[in-house]
């Protein structure tokens, strides 16, 4: 049963662009979670400090609140089975929903408004036929909480970890393009961002699998949850905002190219894609290494099939 927690999704939506926000600045980058994870499988080490970053977070979050994610309520094969499609479908679409939600949306692209509209309804559909039978939602719960209260101090640190990088590099005064990529300064914004990202996820309860099937059932079915609504509203009004008003003058302040999208079209690629895959786990992952090892293989099932569907493409 999900209980709505409006308060909790509205506070962490609004931080969840903050961190994306801060890696474009920085790097010059999308903060795309299944980019992380394709990119990672292949070598790079970019790639590699987003996963660590997330998974990091996660497992602080496990120790804060000393219990595990939820249970998959799947057998082995169909979390392989998930877990394939997502990366198939993240790799198809060249993002997922931090990339084309969060950022793509933020930047008013309507090819990532068409990824998103796409995989929204998709979602409904299977939920319509597949978890039709979710219980009553619980009572609303308006509280933070002492908890959201510890995860919104601790996202203060990995923010004065970009801060501390946006101001070090003395280079960026440059006005060509020689300022070449400061690596390990890179490697660390990444790091810092995944990791506030993971913070802002867990307080929003967007981690939880159950809060996206509540909300997805929509709002004539006793389970809804409208929470998932809050933590959209909060992420893109605040994204728009940050990507619109306070990009700069584009160019990655830890050097390297800046790799932020324009335009690209909509084709069979991103809407096949966009179909098949669903939402992030590497969070969850986290939490279960610090409980513990509760559910670990489920989710380490899950993201192991995840890498091999994005290797396919």
């Amino acid at each position: 049963m999900s209980t709505p927690t409006p308060l909790r999704a509205l506070v962490g939506g609004l931080g969840i662009p903050v961190a994306a926000h801060e890696l474009l600045l920085l790097n010059g980058n999308v903060f795309g979670i299944s980019g992380f994870i394709h990119r990672a499988v292949k070598g790079s080490i970019e790639g590699l400090a987003g996963v660590a970053g997330l998974v990091l977070g996660g497992v602080l979050v496990g120790a804060l609140e000393k219990n595990g994610p939820e249970n998959l309520s799947l057998s082995l094969p169909q979390v392989l089975l998930s877990g394939f499609l997502v990366g198939l479908g993240t790799k198809l679409a060249n993002g997922c929903t931090s990339g084309h939600m969060i950022c793509g949306i933020s930047r008013l692209s309507v090819r990532s408004i068409v990824a998103t509209a796409t995989f929204f309804t998709a979602g409904v559909v299977t939920v319509q036929f597949l978890h039709n039978d979710l219980p009553a939602v619980g009572q609303v719960d308006w509280s933070l909480g002492a908890e959201s209260f510890k995860l919104l101090a601790l996202q203060a640190i990995p923010m004065s970890i970009s801060t501390l990088l946006y101001f070090w590099n003395p280079k960026v005064q440059q006005k060509d393009d020689s300022n070449p990529p400061h690596n390990v300064s890179r490697i660390a914004a990444y790091l810092a961002t995944a990791f506030q990202f993971a913070l802002a996820l867990r307080l929003s309860n967007l981690s939880e699998a159950s809060r996206v099937l509540s909300f997805l059932v929509l709002p004539f079915h006793r389970g809804f949850d409208p929470s998932l609504a809050l933590v959209a509203g909060g992420a893109l009004s605040v994204g728009i905002v940050l990507y619109h008003f306070a990009r700069g003058d584009e160019r990655s302040r830890l050097g390297g190219k800046w790799a932020i999208p324009k335009g690209g079209k909509v084709d069979s690629r991103l809407l096949i894609g966009s179909t098949i895959f669903a939402g992030p786990g590497l969070v969850s992952f986290g939490r279960s290494l610090s409980s513990g090892g509760y559910a670990l293989i489920p989710y380490a099932a899950w993201l192991g099939s995840m890498a091999v569907g994005g290797l396919l493409v």
